[in-house]
């Protein structure tokens, strides 16, 4: 098992390479923009078919006034992720152009929206377009539009092809002219796109696009194709690369597609049998965490030995159950740990077959509903299928089966690390027996009665409380110092966060910090003094020291257990602060 990791391990700079691929990490980010809108239209889903469940259903009328927010915001969500989408891939561009030659992402996002509109709307008799692909069935789309954008833009800004305003012209008005070559451009190449599928295929682009991609989203739900998805999900996390970074771009138009499909099924009155959607991912898959851990605290907790590993249960438990599993992975550590590579990677597996089965043999419905990840697992899976029956027995059955896979496996760390502790122990009283026999106590008793009678006669003044308080702060640290921690979605992050303005509020520090998601990190990193790495995206430290060495912003990253202790220890976590500013 260890020349496996080994082996593995060798591997890991191609992996991490892929994962910071300026395409997927624009994919990514893309999306992560556009959440509040999915989290927004998903409430309107709730309130329409979740009464179903119990007899009751609204009036086409009612249905309809529901139903118009979601239409409006879920909609037309392959238009939004086209501009945002843009916009990263915009921001990752002009790390490598000069600083006074920037692309301008406002104008890239207008030209990608633009440009998704040519691929995927078709114009109606009544006037305007017919919305069909605007929403996640365009986003295959939304993403060609959005390279093509940005490319165009690259190779026009880069070689400086532009109309030239005279120096008196004021900065705006020359960036509307500098733009004008490569929207056009841009707009011309789409349009030509365009024609052709509908001269040679007689549809617009989203739809040929989608034919072509169909295959490959039915092999994706079958059985072979979501083991190797979400095995993938895992096999990463386990070598210390965030999986979902590598993997969700690839499958993200899939997953959302699903989703969509699932609902019009739904509505249909037909069975949502789509498997391969973000609750999947969220709540079966990775039930609480990659590796399906939200067990794992709980079995540490009450199924173990050790001190250690009680310890580590207890204070995983909390964040794992809101799917933030950072402190089990490193602090158990399961990452890396070859006792638990077999089922970190088959949990997950096993996870996603069981619900398969629901959902193609006893024709439970699959996921309709986006809910946010932070949402507890067994939580997920009963709200985001419509509080159907089965969904509850599924959870139980998850949980227990999840329960099943780990427990042999946790039975043997367990008993490792007892003989870890029984091993010091023997060290500890073997020094104990070795001091007491040449530990002379009379000569103790002398020194102890000289230091109480010098304690007697010394008179001291008491300290004041600024001595008392500079004895007690852990570094000094005397300017405002606003820290951000970024991790790929703002949740293992948030651990570190409060652990600063805990600590910052415990030792009168003049420390902020605030946690945030890597990708969305651009405009708000001017306002802080120093950015700290997750584990999760540290690979990325190459790409935003660019940006942080522009800014003169401070810029560190962290590895998994060094991550871990300093979420525990406030003092430590300030002491980490102080000494990157003494770097």
């Amino acid at each position: 098992m260890n020349k496996l990791i080994a082996w593995i391990e060798k591997g890991k700079p191609f992996f991490e390479k892929i994962s910071r691929n300026i395409y997927l990490r624009a994919i990514r980010d893309g999306f992560i923009a556009a959440i509040p809108i999915i989290l927004f239209s998903s409430i309107f889903i709730l309130i329409t078919y979740v009464p179903n469940v119990f007899g009751f259903t609204w009036s086409k009328t009612m249905e309809g006034i529901l139903m118009k927010p979601y239409n409006y915001t879920m909609g037309i969500v392959g238009l939004i992720v086209a501009g945002t989408t843009a916009k990263s891939l915009t921001d990752s561009y002009n790390r490598k152009l000069d600083k006074t030659n920037q692309i301008n992402f406002i104008s890239t996002m207008m030209a990608a929206m633009s440009g998704f509109l040519f691929l995927a709307a078709d114009p109606i008799k009544e006037g305007g377009f017919s919305s069909a692909f605007m929403g996640t069935k365009g986003l295959l789309i939304a993403f060609i539009s959005a390279f093509i954008t940005v490319i165009v833009y690259n190779f026009f800004i880069k070689r400086n092809i532009t109309i030239k305003m005279p120096k008196e012209v004021p900065p705006n008005i020359s960036q509307v002219f500098k733009d004008i070559f490569p929207l056009s451009a841009v707009i011309i190449i789409i349009y030509a796109l365009d024609l052709l599928s509908r001269a040679f295929i007689h549809t617009n682009v989203a739809n040929a696009v989608l034919k072509i991609f169909e295959p490959l989203f039915t092999a994706a739900d079958g059985w072979i194709g979501v083991t190797l998805i979400f095995g993938a999900f895992a096999f990463f996390w386990f070598v210390g690369i965030h999986g979902p970074s590598i993997v969700e771009p690839a499958i993200a138009a899939i997953t959302y597609a699903n989703l969509e499909t699932n609902l019009n099924l739904i509505q249909a009155g037909e069975h949502a049998d789509k498997i391969i959607t973000p609750g999947t991912q969220m709540f079966v898959a990775t039930m609480g965490g990659t590796g399906a851990t939200l067990v794992v605290p709980f079995m540490f907790m009450w199924l173990t030995k050790s001190k250690r590993n009680k310890a580590i249960g207890r204070a995983s438990v909390v964040p794992t159950f809101f799917g933030v599993n950072e402190p089990i992975l490193f602090g158990a550590p399961l990452v890396l740990n070859p006792v638990f590579f077999i089922p970190f990677i088959f949990a997950p597996i096993v996870n996603v077959w069981i619900f398969k089965f629901f959902v193609d043999v006893l024709k439970m419905n699959s996921f309709s509903i986006f809910l946010p990840w932070t949402t507890p697992g067994p939580l997920g899976i009963v709200m985001g299928t419509g509080l159907a029956f089965w969904s509850f027995v599924l959870a139980i059955v998850l949980i227990v089966v999840d329960v099943m896979i780990y427990y042999p496996f946790l039975k043997v760390y367990d008993e490792q690390v007892l003989e870890e502790e029984r091993g010091n122990k023997e060290v500890n009283n073997e020094l104990k027996e070795k001091v007491s026999a040449n530990f002379d106590t009379k000569k103790a008793d002398t020194i102890l009665a000289t230091a109480g009678a010098n304690e007697a006669t010394t008179t001291e003044p008491a300290p004041s409380d600024e001595e008392v308080s500079a004895k007690e702060s852990p570094n000094s640290i005397n300017e405002q110092t606003n820290v951000l921690v970024l991790c790929a979605g703002g949740g293992t992050s948030g651990l570190l966060a409060n652990a600063l303005n805990k600590a910052a509020e415990e030792y009168q520090a003049p420390v902020k910090a605030a946690a945030g998601g890597y990708g969305a990190h651009m405009d708000i990193m001017k306002d802080y003094q120093l950015i700290i790495l997750a584990p999760q995206v540290a690979s990325n430290y190459e790409d935003i020291k660019q940006d942080t060495d522009r800014l003169g912003i401070k810029l560190a990253k962290t590895q998994g257990a060094e991550y871990i202790n300093l979420t525990r220890d406030g003092k430590a976590a300030l002491d980490f602060v102080q000494q990157q500013f003494e770097k």
